[in-house]
């Protein structure tokens, strides 16, 4: 029997709100531990909730972005367990009437558009973080994140694959570093991801049942796990077993997954409303304010470099992953590029260069309008390509501009067309047995005698005339064509 996967998924957004998600505790990343707390992130008695209006502003941007409904009421619950990373013993979440509901996340995959749709998001709160010591009777418990603000983006089971669902996450990450309410960071725990994984007869309507993957901390580990825990439950309904419901594990150095507990249902967490928190009510002019800072979507941007600038499918996805990137390629164009050119450039010298150094493109050393000024150098055969890339090289290690590293080392290019002929017979003249070889069929032989007239002006000969100059002379022997 073959059996097709049926996966769902729930993703953690950590905001980047200044504060606490009901305190004015810092919700920065990083600080010495049990630093960013204050007495009711501690759970002190007395202490009460103050909702911030920055997590519900950056809640409905995400909301808006993903075409969800924004509920005019909603309310908030408290979600209980026991475990030493939660002071209060419960956790502020969102139940039966969130914030958002529907909506969907598109992405591209395989060159097509596709979505998936979701079922809500809702806002909570963050847990604090345990360390188990390895060899030790205790663990140590962190508060610093106890608190921060999160949004949980829940799908509908509309992924197929594990490919898709890797693809739907890295768009989660995209669209909320676009809309400036995360920073996406997996690896600090910025963006989490749980998947809900089954599998049933290929053609059935009916679900299988289900386990959860949690907390799985990057996107190679996505879909690793669930491409394992897809095998796994196909082998246990091969078995004729049934697949038990429960939370499961990833274990990335074995490529396993393993049972962690029993699956929790909402019963079990005993929700019940907030009673120190108030309805939230979300009013048509607060909606509309929000709406209006949105800024162009991904989706939407891929789609406009596509049709208004004619760009590839490929480019078009390079220059878009990043809202930074996209900034800095238009940025370029509004100086006069040529797109094709720019695009070139941007995706692969830039961007290469930045990921062999690290740094991310607000760090780059060529700003913008340095590397459009280079572009124009190159535009108007100022200089060649190969003295462009030599000039960018400069740039990036000295922050000096293109003219100037042009004009200060003799890097213009030669388009004398009598000094291209001296050169280019030169080459012709010292090399007899390789022109004999070109005009007797081997045409791979071109490319030398480039090489040697470049060689031989420093690399800064034109190369479009040196090869019209090379042609002539190789296959006329020097000699006026015949009319």
């Amino acid at each position: 029997m073959k059996f097709e996967p049926v996966i769902g998924l729930e993703c953690h957004v950590q905001l980047a709100t200044k504060t606490k998600a009901f305190t004015r505790a810092s919700a920065a990343f990083g600080g010495a531990p049990n630093t960013h707390t204050d007495p009711y992130t501690l759970a002190l008695p007395g202490t009460l909730p103050v909702l911030s209006r920055a997590t519900i502003d950056f809640a409905i941007k995400m909301g808006l972005a993903t075409g969800c409904s924004i509920r005019p009421l909603s309310r908030f619950a408290r979600k209980h367990y026991f475990y030493p990373d939660l002071p209060k013993g419960f956790q502020i979440s969102q139940y039966d009437e969130p914030l958002c509901e529907g909506g969907k996340v598109e992405f591209v995959l395989d060159g097509t558009v596709r979505s998936v749709r979701l079922t809500r998001i809702h806002v909570e709160e963050d847990a604090g973080k345990n360390t188990h010591v390895p060899g030790a009777p205790y663990s140590l418990v962190d508060l610093n994140r106890a608190g921060v603000p999160l949004i949980e983006v829940v799908s509908e089971p509309d992924v197929r694959s594990a490919a898709e669902a890797s693809a739907y996450l890295r768009a989660i990450r995209q669209l909320v570093r676009y809309l400036g309410i995360s920073d996406g960071n997996m690896e600090e725990g910025s963006l989490r991801c749980d998947a809900n994984v089954s599998i049933r007869p290929v053609g059935d309507e009916q679900l299988g049942q289900r386990t959860e993957l949690k907390n799985i901390n990057s996107f190679k580990n996505v879909e690793a796990a669930i491409e394992v825990e897809i095998a796994r439950q196909t082998e246990v309904l091969e078995r004729g077993e049934k697949v038990r419901q429960e939370t499961r594990l990833f274990n990335p150095d074995k490529g396993t997954t393993h049972a962690m507990r029993s699956k929790e249902q909402a019963h079990d967490y005993r929700y019940f409303p907030e009673p120190d928190l108030p309805p939230l009510r979300v009013g048509a002019d607060w909606i509309e304010k929000v709406r209006a800072s949105l800024p162009e979507l991904p989706i939407q941007r891929r789609a406009r470099f596509l049709e208004a600038l004619a760009l590839s499918p490929y480019d078009a996805s390079v220059l878009t992953a990043e809202k930074e990137v996209a900034d800095y390629f238009e940025a370029v164009l509004a100086s006069g590029v040529e797109t094709k050119t720019a695009a070139n450039w941007v995706s692969s010298e830039l961007l290469g260069r930045l990921h062999r150094d690290g740094k991310s493109i607000a760090a780059s050393p060529v700003a913008a309008a340095a590397m459009a000024e280079l572009l124009g150098l190159l535009g108007d055969r100022t200089i060649s390509g190969k003295i462009a890339k030599d000039v960018f090289e400069k740039m990036w290690t000295s922050g000096r501009g293109a003219k100037e590293i042009v004009q200060a080392e003799g890097l213009t290019q030669v388009t004398d067309p009598i000094a291209l002929e001296a050169a280019c017979r030169a080459a012709v003249d010292a090399n007899p047995k390789n022109a004999e070889g070109y005009r007797g069929g081997n045409a791979k032989l071109f490319g030398f005698f480039v090489g040697q007239v470049m060689k031989a002006t420093g690399g800064k000969a034109n190369p479009a005339l040196v090869n019209e100059i090379l042609k002539r002379l190789l296959l006329h022997d020097g000699k006026p064509q015949q009319p």
